[in-house]
């Protein structure tokens, strides 16, 4: 990575000459923990949701409304930043998001009820959407095609780490602290810290002949059109689908791991492992992107993804599955989402250069939405086994693959994302 040079197809960032100079490096490092703060906020309390659950009298699976009211309102809430963004600038709306989400933590911490609490979690994820729907629109500022493919994979590798460590960072609290609510403290501490890096470091990515009106018919034929051209949309509900089995896997990986395998003590350490791979996986994405397409490489990974819920499918539906065959699964299955996430990501987003922030709102909202209420589905349906969660998945995959196959005319691995600007 650079620090200061563009190479072919790089636009240079608004304002970087009146003061501020990012690199690639800083970027990438930057976007990543903004989106990580979103994480953080998500994994951080999965080891306190027993603790929670008992402080509160929540019963049963009602727990994981923690997680999910959170998730579905921050799908609801990338709706609104991109129209904002595309016409006063991503800082300001960064900003914003980033107060709300400081402010809704510390919120959190002090709920009296556990319905304040989901309430309040709801209003979080909901405020702070632009934390999660503005980092794709900077990079795409920047870059385009399999560029950006190997920028958000590795924007993904350090994002991904987050909940590697978020569920032990919790536990820690939890353990140092006796109380759950210095989980949500530690949240608002991480949003500060970003608040400081992003208003000292990061300048006004969108350019001035980009700027859109605040107009809402506009603002609506963009977004309808970033989510309908048959080009892309099989990749932004794909991406959902797939991704609505890993929230599943999330929402009730806490009392599967610690029920249904007895290994609770081991958690956040098994939690680790599976991001982990996911992480790793981004990584190596990275590597190979440009020099094989972001189609192919996530059409192959989608078909192994298929192959591996099939295989989990099976170990599950026997009366003595152990955690020894559980865990290499789903941390391959995590493995090969970092194939397909940032990938089908970057295609979705390439025909958008001149509305990224609309774009990058309108996908993420069917994105998230779509994917956390399926992913609140799936938990909600554990029953002490892995076999739900194993159904969800491949079914999730095969009609992933559907999708892909209508946006790209039944004809799989195609030729690299060329970015626009290159032409």
């Amino acid at each position: 990575m650079r620090s200061e040079q563009f190479s072919p197809g790089e636009r240079p960032i608004a304002k970087a000459a009146h003061g501020r100079r990012i690199g690639e490096r800083e970027l990438i490092w930057m976007m990543a923990l903004l989106m990580a703060c979103n994480a953080f906020g998500i994994d951080a309390i999965l080891p306190a949701l027993d603790a929670l659950a008992m402080d509160f009298g929540a019963e049963g699976n009602s727990r994981q409304f923690v997680v999910g009211a959170y998730l579905f309102a921050a799908g609801l809430g990338t709706l609104v930043p991109g129209a904002f963004a595309d016409r006063y600038g991503r800082r300001p709306v960064l900003f914003v998001g980033l107060a709300f989400y400081i402010a809704l933590s510390l919120a959190c911490a002090l709920a009296t009820s556990f319905d304040m609490l989901v309430a309040l979690r709801a209003a979080q994820g909901f405020f702070a959407a632009g934390i999660i729907a503005l980092p794709p629109a900077i990079i795409r500022d920047r870059v385009g095609g399999d560029k950006m493919a190997r920028m958000m994979s590795l924007i993904f590798v350090i994002f991904l780490l987050v909940p590697a460590v978020a569920p032990s960072i919790g536990q820690g609290v939890l353990m140092l602290l006796g109380d759950w609510r210095w989980i949500f403290v530690s949240m608002a501490v991480a949003g500060l810290i970003m608040t400081a890096w992003v208003y000292f470091r990061l300048p006004e990515t969108l350019h001035e002949d980009d700027r859109q009106e605040i107009r809402i018919k506009p603002i609506a034929r963009n977004m309808k059109h970033a989510v309908t051209l048959r080009e892309t949309i099989g990749y932004t509900i794909g991406s959902a689908l797939v991704f609505g089995g890993l929230f599943g896997f999330i929402n009730s990986s806490q009392q599967l791991i610690g029920e249904a395998f007895g290994a609770g003590d081991s958690f956040p350490l098994i939690f680790a492992i599976c991001a982990g791979c996911m992480a790793v996986a981004n990584w190596s994405n990275s590597r190979i992107v440009e020099r094989f397409g972001a189609r192919r490489v996530s059409h192959a990974a989608l078909f192994a993804f298929i192959a591996v819920a099939a295989a989990q499918l099976w170990f599950a539906s026997q009366p003595d599955e152990t955690l020894w065959t559980f865990v290499p699964l789903m941390a391959a299955n995590m493995s090969l989402l970092g194939f397909i996430g940032a990938n089908f990501g970057s295609i979705a987003m390439q025909p958008f250069r001149h509305i990224a922030g609309a774009a990058s709102s309108a996908q993420g909202f069917l994105r998230m939405t779509s994917g956390a209420a399926l992913g609140a589905f799936i938990g909600y349906s554990y029953d002490g086994t892995a076999r739900p969660l194993a159904i969800a998945l491949l079914a999730t995959a095969v009609l992933s693959l559907v999708f892909v196959l209508l946006s790209e005319r039944w004809k799989l691995f195609g030729p690299p994302v060329v970015d626009d600007e290159d032409d």
